[in-house]
């Protein structure tokens, strides 16, 4: 059941990144590009900087991953394993376990400061669009690739169950964080289940509070659960980025690789807590 997954998970990504560049175009939400080529050199760079850092974590931590996994089946190590459900139950049991770590890492890198440090390179990003998706700190992926490692003997969680989750997270974090925006009722019915626009725009705001909320990937119902859920009441008024971090040299491959190493002059956010929103 790995290969074809293997297979599928490029594919869907390049479909995902396609078909929403498209939607973005013919639909934006936010005129984020005074010219054409501006969104063209926006785009190259978060792709290049994704593609950088896919490679990395596929040759350093893929094998790894698989090891990790065939090695506690064969021991019959970790919470799944246990348990001796169905392939079924096992696999949505490994998807609900693997979405809730990440909101917790998520949220972890909004609260340690050497994390956020990392993280802010996603954060600073001024024209998000579907490529944001693709743009993080390699620092920030190796740690959170190590740490895969013991959670998934832990878990249980067989190789082809991550490679599952990866797959329908990333088009779930593409199509959130794309410059587009849903009719209010569709929304409303889809973040019932997995995060829309709508959601994630708020978490990409420059003010702290709303910046601080919203760190669901894959399924929405996590920041119901935890109280980190808001809206904005006028979306169209977000404006996204860091403030510390708006030179054009702090969108540069350099500077983005530069970034968790450069101390701002000032606070990355402002923290204005008076802004019109809803919970």
């Amino acid at each position: 059941m790995l290969d074809p997954l293997l297979i599928a998970q490029p594919v869907a990504a390049f479909v995902g990144l396609v078909v929403l560049l498209l939607a973005e175009s013919a639909h934006p939400f936010f005129d984020l590009f005074r010219e054409r080529r501006e969104r063209g050199a926006h785009l190259l760079r978060n792709l290049a900087l994704g593609a950088f850092n896919a490679l990395i974590v596929a040759v350093v931590f893929a094998g790894l991953w698989v090891a990790a996994a065939t090695w506690a089946d064969a021991n019959d190590i970790g919470l799944l394993h246990w348990l001796a459900w169905p392939t079924w139950l096992h696999a949505l049991g490994a998807l609900l376990l693997l979405d809730a770590w990440t909101y917790v890492w998520h949220r972890l890198n909004h609260r340690i400061p050497v994390l956020w440090r990392f993280h802010r390179v996603h954060h600073a990003d001024a024209e998000m669009d579907v490529t944001t998706a693709s743009r993080f700190h390699i620092g920030e992926l190796v740690l959170s690739s190590a740490l895969r490692i013991p959670l998934i003997v832990g878990l249980g969680i067989f190789a082809w169950e991550l490679v599952l989750y990866e797959t329908l997270m990333f088009a779930v974090v593409q199509f959130h964080h794309a410059n587009v925006m849903l009719p209010a009722r569709l929304d409303r019915a889809l973040r019932a289940v997995i995060v829309t626009p709508a959601m994630h725009k708020v978490h990409h705001s420059r003010l702290q509070p709303e910046t601080d909320s919203n760190y669901s990937a894959l399924f929405s119902w996590w920041d119901r659960l935890f109280r980190s859920f808001r809206l904005r009441a006028r979306p169209e008024e977000i404006h996204f980025g860091l403030d510390a971090f708006d030179t054009p040299e702090d969108s540069t491959l350099r500077g983005l690789l530069a970034m968790p190493f450069n101390r701002p002059a000032r606070p990355d956010h402002n923290t204005d807590p008076s802004v019109s929103s809803r919970d």
